[in-house]
């Protein structure tokens, strides 16, 4: 969530202010799920995180995961899209995601790495009906 970035966002903004440098620009990756309703969002969310067996890759992000110091929390959920894309929680109708855009410019966000499945189709609809 927007709360959580906000203070890695402003510690990173005072440290490069205090070299006197311009300002960076923060990015962040996430997927975006947009429905009409957020019973559709979840449904679809359900549908492309739903997992019957680990495919073979994943005893060595499980591995990876037991050896990093990274701030982690990752499930089986995160494996299926990839950079940890639902952290971010943009899925909901376009109400929800504008709300949550919203929250993360004034954390001091400026660009958002999206991805969608069908990336073009799910891109159309995303401009449509939340950066309208």
């Amino acid at each position: 969530p927007a709360t959580a970035i906000a203070p890695k966002i402003a510690d990173m903004a005072a440290r490069r202010a205090a070299t006197g440098k311009p300002p960076m620009r923060y990015g962040m990756a996430a997927y975006a799920i947009v429905r009409d309703s957020e019973a559709e969002a979840k449904r679809e969310l359900e549908r492309i995180t739903t997992v019957d067996q680990l495919p073979a890759g994943y005893a060595n992000f499980d591995q990876w995961l037991s050896g990093t110091q990274l701030e982690r929390e990752l499930k089986i959920q995160e494996y299926s899209v990839s950079n940890r894309g639902l952290r971010p929680n943009l899925v909901g109708t376009p109400e929800q995601l504008k709300e949550r855009v919203a929250e993360y410019e004034a954390a001091g966000l400026d660009l958002l790495l999206l991805q969608m499945s069908p990336q073009a189709e799910e891109m159309e609809r995303f401009s449509a009906q939340v950066m309208n």
